[in-house]
Formats: C-alpha cells, sequence, structure tokens
C-alpha cells in the first residue's frame, strides 16, 4: 500500500520529496496607502457609531434593560447610550437615575433602529447592507476595545458638557 504525503501532493516544497528544490523568490504586492482623508471635524453621531462598532469587536457592549442595568449597577459601564423615543418612561428614569448616581456619562440618540443596527441587533446580507434591524433602547460601553479617532472625540464631548 503506497504511503500519502503529509500534505498536498502539488506542493513540492511540503509533499516530501527532497529531490525538487523550489528557489523561485516570493512575490510580494506592495499597496500605497494614502492619508488623503478629509480633514473636517468627525461629529459625534459619526463618533458614536465607530466607538459601538469597536466596543460590539471586541465583545464589550451590554445591550438592552437587563443587560444595560446590570453593567450600570455593577459599574462596568464606561458610558451609556439611551434613545430617547422609548415608549416606556421609567425605562428612561431607570437608565438616567442609574447614571446620574454612578456618574457614568449618558448620550441620548433619536432613533432606536439606528442605534440597534450600530449596537449589533441586526442581520447584514451579502452586500454588508441591515436587515431585520430590532429597535434598541439602551447600549452601555462596558468595554471600549481599542484607543481611537472616535473614543477621543467622545470623550472631548463628555469634558465639554460638564
Amino acid at each position: 500500500m503506497p504511503t500519502r504525503p503529509l500534505l498536498h501532493h502539488c506542493d513540492n516544497r511540503w509533499s516530501g520529496n527532497s529531490d525538487v528544490e523550489d528557489n523561485a523568490p516570493e512575490v510580494v504586492e506592495e499597496v500605497e496607502v494614502s492619508g488623503d482623508a478629509p480633514k473636517g471635524q468627525m461629529s459625534v453621531q459619526d463618533a458614536l457609531k465607530g466607538v459601538l462598532k469597536l466596543a460590539l469587536i471586541h465583545d464589550g457592549l451590554a445591550r438592552g434593560l437587563r443587560e444595560s442595568s446590570k453593567a450600570l449597577d455593577r459599574r462596568q459601564a464606561h458610558m451609556c447610550v439611551l434613545n430617547e423615543n422609548c415608549e416606556e418612561d421609567s425605562y428612561k428614569k431607570l437608565v438616567a437615575a442609574l447614571c446620574s448616581e454612578h456618574k457614568i456619562p449618558l448620550i441620548k440618540v433619536q432613533d432606536g433602529k439606528q442605534l440597534g443596527e450600530w449596537a449589533g441587533l441586526c442581520v447584514l446580507d451579502r452586500e454588508g447592507n441591515a436587515r431585520k434591524v430590532v429597535n434598541c433602547s439602551c447600549v452601555v460601553v462596558k468595554d471600549w476595545g481599542e484607543e481611537s479617532q472616535e473614543r477621543s472625540v467622545i470623550m472631548n464631548y463628555f469634558q465639554s458638557a460638564e
């Protein structure tokens, strides 16, 4: 019974054929990265979208009343985003009270569907467009993820609001 090579038989470097040498240099494509980004000021809403995206990637978001209230009460939250158009007034009062009690910054947004999309409460289609977006009333950032320009804009916004 013939023995099979460990890896694919077409790749001469890995198949165990020591009599064939591969001395061809590796070709590396060089890509220029241009820094021609617009130098305009980033809006707080754009910065908030970026911060929520980074926090979602690093598993640092608490979404919904139960998760958000737990994170706020345990003082694990760095900031809170609340939907102003929430139908439950007691919901808004609870989140605002927890934020003020623990001195956690609070940002209010107008559109719950947009907040749900930013928080990842949607399904993305093949083109990357959001489908089936769920309305979200509250999102808490527990982990920023990494240092970014968006985070700096948000922190400057909080400092100027005080």
